[in-house]
């Protein structure tokens, strides 16, 4: 079976999962569903679960044979849950969030009624071996999600720092109700948040490192929210770093931000709108080391403004189809602006251009609740992304690490992006198994225009040369290291005010200005340009499938074990098979055992791929030796330990085209990099 023909039949199956799922009717616009379980695991029949809606409204259900329960027919809101049977404390009231696109179980947990008094003063939820409560997974809701940052950036930096360090070189990975690669929501929208579920799933393309994070439903009833936010330097410290530090840095931030829900149609649709705008007038610090008018090297250190502005904007529709499918759609729009970039550090404010991000996101998920114990999701997401960035093409001039000045050399960077998503998700309950499969294909297309460094770039690092005297006449048979802002101040001097006496007939006769520089210790060591076709563009469709079951094969202990497949156009293979293992074992924790188990081992393994992303190939068609090529001069002379002689330069080339600092040399007939 040929490649494309391999994508096809995977688009045709999922395509097939969603249509025969889709035509699944049944009862309930939403559904809860669920098990009740004693301490040491076992299941409880017979357990009686009682679900009370926000008017004092109250359905009951009854756990099966499997320990089992559901309710369907539910209006999204909040409910609150407990059970209770026979020879059991009956639970505490537990409020649960019910909405349409939930599908993860709500496991109810019952204590012995005889040892009631026993198991109050334990603070600690009872430990389990469900293959999802590993002990570094952590779920964020409510209280939890007001104490992480506002900021869209910050946020998630703080969600890749809970997750830990992950496995591999892409970092820790970030899902949206599902979608992987959307932007992340303004925290407001934010429902829930889970970090790290059982790392050897077949389910996770990667071992560690994933975060989902799921967004709020529309409500029952009209809900609104409006919030201002403002900060500026007034308390701020002064930045020690900086040469004049008699005045605060310019910083402020102001955050709009408002939301509104309910419903739209009674018990069939309902809405969620959220509107933020972030606008941060930053600040970077200039610290650099320069030349002053007289050429004398001068330190310099600035606060530099940077304008930054966000607008986010995102409705979200939840509409029941039928009585067990429910549609979600939703719509994200986000645009970032920022003036300036580029500046900072060694990079001095004529480094500066402006960069702007646009990017629309839709999203769709249609549930289907089959019965009491099967579920089945298909999820479509389309994304656009353009980001530009409008700078100039003038020569760039970098001192290392002293400073970088002349132009931002990004020119008229484009890069538009389109990509699409879609996948098919099934889970089942049959006994002691819990079985999921599905898979997911993805595509994605860039067009790139990136004339970076098409006006050459001129470096200057150390070197060797004669010592000077204070009139900066060289002194006979002196030897020294030079700095880079040393070498490029001779330089910059030499040209400016001419050859001295003393330093032309050290050079000797007849010999230019150029090469005397370069004697003398000056003249650039590198020079670097791009040339050719600014434009590239790549195309890139994955795919991946999966199968896993979670076998509760006695009360202590659960085996997990699957099967992924995976594979993708331009880079690829057709042995990326990634079989899973993982298993969670509480010692004393059988079916015969009167305590609840205080420790739960855990393991796991498994194949895993990273790869090749579009980003790589795209730089690959754009160095492929013909279209785009660098060209790099470098000086010949570094492994001397001293400046080249006026003939050793003459006698190379690369002296001829290096010393013709500032003006930009023909690199006609010198051999190209990619």
């Amino acid at each position: 079976m040929t490649f494309r023909k391999l994508f096809s039949f995977a688009a045709l199956m999922i395509l097939a999962l969603a249509i025969m799922c889709g035509q699944v009717s049944a009862q309930g616009r939403a559904t809860l569903r669920g098990s009740v379980n004693d301490e040491v695991g076992a299941v409880i029949v017979g357990a009686v679960v009682t679900l009370t809606n926000s008017t004092g409204a109250a359905k009951t259900a009854t756990s099966n044979a499997d320990g089992a329960y559901s309710f369907t027919g539910l209006a999204p809101g909040k409910y609150t849950l407990h059970a209770e049977a026979a020879g059991f404390s009956t639970s505490e009231d537990v409020e649960v969030d019910v909405t349409t696109a939930r599908r993860d179980p709500l496991n109810i947990t019952l204590k012995v009624a005889t040892i009631e008094s026993e198991v109050k003063v334990e603070a600690n939820t009872p430990i389990s071996t469900d293959s999802a409560s590993n002990a570094n997974q952590q779920v964020l809701s409510g209280k939890d999600l007001d104490a992480l940052p506002d900021d869209p950036d910050e946020l998630a930096a703080a969600l890749q720092a809970l997750a830990g360090p992950s496995i591999g070189p892409g970092g820790g990975q970030i899902f949206i109700d599902g979608f992987s690669g959307a932007n992340l929501p303004p925290k407001q929208s934010i429902r829930e948040i889970r970090i790290n579920q059982n790392p050897f799933a077949a389910e996770n393309d990667q071992p560690s490192g994933r975060i989902d994070i799921l967004t709020k439903p529309g409500t029952d009833k009209f809900r609104g929210a409006l919030s201002f936010n403002f900060t500026d330097e007034s308390l701020n410290s002064r930045n020690p770093f900086a040469v004049s530090s008699s005045k605060r840095a310019a910083f402020q931030i102001r955050q709009y931000s408002g939301s509104l829900s309910g419903p739209l149609i009674k018990n069939k649709a309902s809405f969620f709108f959220e509107v933020n705008r972030n606008e941060t007038d930053d600040n970077e610090l200039v610290r650099a080391t320069v030349l002053d008018p007289a050429f004398n090297i001068t330190q310099v250190g600035v606060g530099f403004l940077l304008p930054r502005r966000n607008t986010n904007v995102s409705p979200r529709l939840e509409y029941a189809i039928n009585d067990r499918n429910t549609l979600i759609a939703r719509y994200n729009f986000n645009r970032n602006e920022t003036q300036n970039n580029g500046v900072g550090g060694f990079s001095l404010p004529s480094r500066g251009y402006n960069f702007t991000s646009t990017n629309q996101n839709l999203q769709l998920t249609e549930t289907a609740v089959i019965n009491a114990t099967t579920i089945n999701e298909t999820r479509f997401q389309f994304s656009h992304s353009r980001n530009e960035s409008l700078g100039n093409s003038i020569p760039v001039l970098n001192v290392a690490g002293a400073f970088v000045d002349g132009g931002s050399q990004v020119g008229h960077a484009i890069n538009q992006r389109n990509t699409w998503e879609l996948n098919n998700f099934t889970q089942m309950q049959r006994g002691m198994h819990t079985y999921k499969f599905g898979g997911r294909i993805r595509g994605a297309h860039i067009d790139d225009i990136s004339p970076n460094n098409f006006g050459g770039q001129w470096v200057f690092t150390g070197g060797f040369g004669p010592q000077l005297d204070a009139s900066n006449n060289p002194i006979a048979g002196t030897n020294v290291f030079l700095s880079s802002i040393e070498r490029y101040r001779r330089t910059a001097l030499i040209q400016s005010q001419g050859l001295t006496a003393a330093q032309q007939a050290y050079c000797g006769a007849g010999v230019s200005v150029a090469q005397c520089i370069r004697s003398l210790g000056g003249g650039a060591n590198q020079f670097s340009i791009n040339a050719g076709n600014p434009e590239a563009s790549v195309s890139q469709t994955d795919v991946g499938f999966y199968w896993q079951d979670d076998w509760r094969l006695r009360p202590n202990l659960t085996l997990s074990y699957g099967l992924r497949y995976e594979n993708q156009t331009n880079a690829n293979s057709k042995f990326n098979f990634a079989p899973r293992f993982g298993f969670a074992w509480s010692p004393g924790g059988g079916a015969n055992s009167t305590k609840p188990p205080k420790m739960v081992i855990r393991g796991g393994g498994g194949i895993f791929y990273n790869r090749f992303n579009e980003g790589n190939t795209l730089i690959t068609n754009r160095f492929n030796g013909t279209d785009q090529l660098q060209y790099v001069i470098t000086d010949p002379s570094v492994v001397l330990g001293r400046a080249p002689t006026p003939a050793e330069q003459a006698a190379n080339p690369s002296f001829t085209l290096l010393n013709s600092f500032p003006t930009v040399p023909s690199v006609t007939g010198v051999p190209a990099t990619q």
